[in-house]
């Protein structure tokens, strides 16, 4: 097997606005396998929450091309899936390029390929993978808030993201106000990114609960979820962990004790870890949310084909671009689905950067 990188640049259509960052761009790195005359393909993106910059991605992924050559086809490879020390982020993207090509040889989409190897959730559904996906609005003006809601609804989304944590709460408060009134029908996600005390979210999860919001992510900073979990207990909304939600073991420590978990390929590792997470989680009273970093449609395209196991579906990373350089999963209607296509199903719009590995 042959491994090859190209390095692009993504830029947003505007700058999304968190707690804790202002992005306007970022670079991903596309992972390239080919064997026999196929190709298949994954990508990893940088995050400097995550301490990934474009060089150590270029690195790891480089790395990770050599250690797949000791394999004879992708079949092993895929079967072995050595992760090493790697980052989530480039187990993932590995992971997510066979995954494609071994679709391609064997003709079927992702989602058989997983589906082969898992025990299918009470939530999952014959058929293709599709689900209805929240839509982001960044910290904005309560006005420029109620404009997009207001187009996202007349585009056919049900579900939009709110992004909070400004320096006043009253500010994400008018904002959901806004974007309630200008979409009544949206269901309403919060996500402050960890930017409360636990005595904010005391004082404040009352009054979002009021405004018919259906969930909260993270809304403490991570690195305690203990608090957390005691915050869980006392609050009038699910809470879903996200970044105190990482590995397979963060998950099993809160399983139980939040009402659902923000699970994401990049962070965790892959689809086969994300599947041990679901299936870990089953029955335990904490539902499964799949979510995702900013990336292309490349990027999202492995998650898509898990997206009928999830209670709630966060695969709009794709949207947030001025140009996204590959196409196949759709959502512009606010309907993220994967197809029959063999592999993940998607096909590259325009050419990057080249570098064998």
């Amino acid at each position: 097997m042959k491994a090859t990188l190209r390095t692009v640049r993504l830029a947003l259509a505007e700058p999304l606005r968190i707690s804790r960052s202002t992005m306007t761009a970022r670079d991903a790195v596309w992972f390239t396998v080919e064997h026999e005359g196929l190709t298949g393909h994954g990508e990893a993106v940088t995050s400097v929450y995550y301490g990934l910059n474009t060089a150590e991605l270029e690195r790891q992924l480089y790395e990770a091309g050599l250690d797949l050559g000791h394999f004879g086809d992708p079949e092993s490879a895929l079967r072995e899936r050595p992760a090493g020390d790697r980052p989530p982020a480039v187990t993932a993207a590995v992971e997510a390029a066979l995954l494609d090509l071994c679709g391609k040889r064997s003709g079927l989409p992702v989602h058989r390929l997983l589906d082969a190897k898992s025990t299918r959730t009470a939530m999952s559904a014959p058929g293709v993978p599709s689900a209805r996906t929240a839509r982001t609005i960044g910290i904005v003006p309560a006005q420029r808030a109620a404009a997009q809601a207001r187009s996202l609804a007349d585009s056919g989304f049900t579900v939009i993201k709110v992004k909070a944590g400004a320096p006043d709460p009253e500010d994400d408060l008018d904002r959901v106000r806004a974007i309630a009134s200008a979409a009544p029908r949206a269901r309403l996600l919060l996500d402050p990114n960890g930017a409360w005390t636990s005595a904010e979210a005391l004082q404040l999860l009352p009054r979002y609960a009021e405004l018919d919001v259906e969930a909260v992510e993270q809304p403490v900073a991570p690195g305690d979820p203990e608090a957390l979990a005691r915050l869980a207990e006392r609050s009038p909304l699910p809470l879903i962990a996200d970044e105190d939600a990482v590995t397979y073991e963060d998950v099993r420590r809160l399983a139980g004790r939040v009402h659902g978990v923000n699970v994401k390929l990049a962070k965790c590792g892959g689809p086969y870890e994300a599947l041990r997470i679901a299936e870990l989680i089953e029955g335990s009273g904490t539902e499964l949310m799949l979510g995702c970093l900013t990336a292309s449609t490349l990027g999202l395209a492995p998650a898509v084909h898990l997206a009928d196991r999830a209670r709630w579906a966060d695969l709009d990373g794709h949207l947030l671009l001025a140009d996204d350089p590959w196409t196949g999963i759709g959502g512009a209607d606010g309907v993220v689905r994967a197809s029959e296509l063999p592999g993940l199903g998607v096909r590259e719009r325009r050419v990057g950067r080249e570098d064998a590995a």
